[in-house]
């Protein structure tokens, strides 16, 4: 138990009891307990295996490399087709971790063989997410934009992408896409 996760606890209004459960199985696993991105993160040797968040109409355990696990009671939610390599097992009461605490325990576990085995996930690479004809033209007209896109990180292509084409009318992609040209050309990413 890391005192410096105790405030995510204590801070919280809503999920306090299944938070609490879900950290006591959480801690059985011998993993160490640390504070990432605001969240109990469950650790090896410095690796993610998973972590405890929640929203406004769930709270999750998140499998990092969710998408190796067998999944054998089919409980695991790829929350988008964008999300690659994570899965969460989604909870909207006690009863329901009480009820799933052997199988969550499996899961955990598993989770942990699958850091200790090494494997990956095989993530897409940036060149096959979809790419807006509305952006390709713009990359077309403008060298300078093109090699500044081409220089941003791959996790930074990957957001522009995914926000260009998330828009449905074309009109929308077309603005997106220029309101970010000027930070796309002194290299900023979509979030910074």
């Amino acid at each position: 138990m890391n005192p410096k996760v105790d405030f995510f606890f204590d801070k919280a209004k809503q999920w306090q009891k299944e938070f609490e459960k879900l950290r006591a199985i959480a801690l059985n696993t011998g993993l160490d307990e640390e504070l990432k991105w605001g969240c109990p993160c469950y650790t090896y040797h410095g690796k993610n295996i998973f972590l405890i968040h929640g929203f406004k109409e769930y709270c999750a355990l998140l499998f990092f490399k969710g998408a190796l696990l067998s999944d054998s009671h089919s409980i695991l939610i790829h929350q988008s087709e964008n999300v690659q390599a994570a899965r969460q097992i989604r909870f909207t009461e006690l009863k329901e971790i009480v009820d799933l605490e052997k199988i969550i325990t499996t899961y955990l576990f598993e989770a942990l063989e699958v850091e200790k085995s090494g494997i990956k996930v095989e993530m897409k690479e940036t060149k096959q997410f979809e790419m807006p004809e509305e952006f390709k033209n713009k990359l077309d007209e403008n060298s300078a934009l093109k090699d500044a896109f081409e220089n941003l990180t791959p996790g930074r292509q990957r957001a522009y992408l995914l926000y260009f084409s998330s828009a449905k009318q074309a009109k929308t992609r077309a603005s997106r896409i220029e309101k970010y040209i000027p930070d796309i050309l002194i290299g900023k990413g979509l979030n910074d």
